[in-house]
């Protein structure tokens, strides 16, 4: 059939825009950078679907220790980020990469060993009182040691009483430069103690012989934020779809979604946005 020039014109827009508007849904996803605490609990798998349902996003996690999860966002590698150690959340936002910080959500660190608990601190409440007696017996503990917000948290949690353990790498203090899960597999193999967050824990199948020896909420509480990553530094980032994502977490019916989240019959994390 011969056409009109302008006729086929015509055709040739509609099909052009027909293939743009089909490309953009077909692409409506996000980076997030994301620790591995929250991927490996099972949280994002749990949601996709609610946030496909609700807002037609796909998200694409990228889990690392929030050290690097922080580093991947400076480098403009994501659109929104999610992490749990708060001074280098405010200090990404300080620096002009974040728009604004939330708190999204909490859990806690716990002190996990052996059941035979060979410096016995299961009957100590402090967990500083639980260092002290692992670093004065130089019982065998893993460090995470990859800059992560456990790992942060941990050496925070020996500096409070004075002590350095870096200083006694190699010896009964291990650092391994791993992930949680890593680092808990070595703990279990060595028959070492170790911190880990609790949903962590709860999601972790090779508990062997190991239980939680310590728990002292709210002194351990693990604060997790949410951040936008700012276009005008990273012209490349999708800040409407990502802002669409982090208004859908902090909604009700985001916090919702979070709050009934479990394993095991277990909450891993409790909603708390500010």
């Amino acid at each position: 059939m011969n056409l009109p020039p302008i006729t086929k014109a015509i055709l040739l827009l509609i099909l052009s825009l027909s293939f743009l508007t089909v490309t953009a849904q077909a692409d409506s996803s996000i980076i997030v950078q994301s620790t591995t605490s929250t991927k490996n609990s099972g949280l994002y798998t749990y949601l996709q679907p609610l946030i496909k349902r609700d807002i037609g996003l796909t998200i694409k996690v990228v889990a690392v220790g929030t050290g690097a999860a922080v580093k991947n966002a400076k480098n403009c590698d994501g659109d929104v980020l999610i992490v749990h150690a708060k001074e280098l959340e405010i200090e990404f936002v300080k620096s002009g990469y974040g728009t604004e910080r939330f708190d999204l959500m909490y859990n806690d660190f716990v002190l996990v060993g052996p059941i035979s608990d060979p410096a016995n601190i299961h009957d100590k409440t402090l967990i500083s009182d639980s260092l002290q007696t692992i670093f004065t017996e130089k019982q065998l503990f893993t460090s995470r040691g990859d800059n992560s917000g456990t790992h942060i948290k941990e050496l925070e949690l020996w500096d409070k009483i004075d002590i350095d353990p870096t200083l006694f790498s190699g010896t009964w203090y291990r650092e391994l430069g791993s992930g949680m899960g890593a680092t808990l597999n070595s703990a279990i193999a060595m028959g070492a103690y170790t911190i880990t967050d609790r949903a962590t824990w709860i999601s972790f199948s090779n508990k062997a012989d190991f239980k939680i020896l310590v728990q002292e909420f709210p002194n351990l509480r693990n604060q997790y934020g949410i951040i936008l990553i700012n276009k005008d530094k990273c012209p490349t980032s999708r800040s409407i779809e990502g802002q669409k994502f982090i208004d859908w977490l902090l909604s009700n019916k985001g916090q919702d979604a979070i709050k009934s989240f479990k394993v095991s019959g277990q909450q891993l994390f409790f909603p708390n946005r500010k």
